[in-house]
């Protein structure tokens, strides 16, 4: 892999990763499209500790109060406030994709090879998951705002986190969909995912750097991987600032008839003999 491809690879992560459209899958299926092969778990996960990067800039401001919230509730034992049940909820809505990669790891040891990062996997639940977000965006009232947000909401929006595990179902479509089914404003659910996804990603990130050191970097010298990493924070970043702000006026329909777009197309590609299912 050149710094090129890698550049352009982490552009892709960087601005995939917020939207509601699987950067997973387009991580993978983009360098494939466009002849690069499938850049891997390893390094997907690797850079998508660029986003962290973004999404811990752009939400600095938010976490040091949850943490400071968290430390003072402890100390004083006043475990009723905003603060201290919002951290908790972050931290136990974390469990259910934390013990669901560690699951993978020991039953599916060669997971990038899997039948569940295939292209007819992917196409199929991206189009699902499309219909999933349709249903959110039709039965959710929209009206609780990120104040009202309780722990119960961490914990239901970290189960629908885990369910991102599958490629293509994408992490932040997947907390969106809950927190729309659950009642939330649609920017309040994308916030609340994004501060969500902030420890999964970072121990994917590191998981994956350790292995991805102890190989040389791979297919992807060190420079490449640089340069994919700088790339998804600014990617990132732009993604984040866009996304809350559209949604504070729009809804979700455009990422609906993207994914059943994107999910079409790589199965028209399928069927006609275009790409092959890896």
């Amino acid at each position: 892999m050149n710094l090129f491809q890698a550049i352009v690879i982490g552009i892709v992560q960087g601005l995939t990763e917020f939207l509601p459209i699987s950067s997973t899958a387009h991580v993978k299926m983009v360098p494939v499209v466009l002849g690069w092969g499938d850049p891997g778990v390893a390094f997907t996960a690797v850079i998508q500790l660029g986003s962290i990067a973004a999404i811990l800039y752009y939400f600095w401001d938010d976490l040091r109060q949850v943490t400071m919230g968290m430390v003072k509730a402890t100390m004083t034992r006043q475990f009723d406030s905003s603060e201290f049940r919002l951290g908790l909820g972050i931290l136990l809505g974390t469990i259910p994709i934390v013990v669901g990669g560690l699951l993978i790891k020991a039953f599916i040891p060669d997971f990038d090879n899997s039948p569940l990062r295939s292209a007819s996997t992917i196409a199929m639940v991206s189009i699902l998951m499309a219909l999933v977000l349709a249903a959110a965006e039709i039965v959710g009232r929209r009206k609780r705002t990120f104040e009202a947000l309780t722990l119960k909401d961490g914990v239901t929006m970290g189960f629908a986190q885990a369910l991102a595990l599958v490629p293509g179902v994408s992490r932040s479509g997947s907390t969106l969909m809950a927190g729309l089914f659950m009642g939330l404003e649609r920017s309040t659910a994308a916030r609340f995912s994004f501060l969500l996804g902030v420890p999964a990603i970072t121990l994917s990130g590191l998981v994956e750097l350790k292995g991805f050191l102890d190989t040389g970097f791979g297919a992807a010298g060190p420079l490449p991987l640089l340069g994919g990493i700088v790339a998804a924070v600014v990617s990132s970043y732009l993604a984040i600032f866009w996304l809350i702000r559209f949604l504070k006026q729009h809804s979700t329909w455009v990422f609906v008839w993207y994914r059943l777009a994107f999910g079409a197309a790589i199965l028209l590609a399928l069927a006609t003999g275009k790409m092959q299912n890896i």
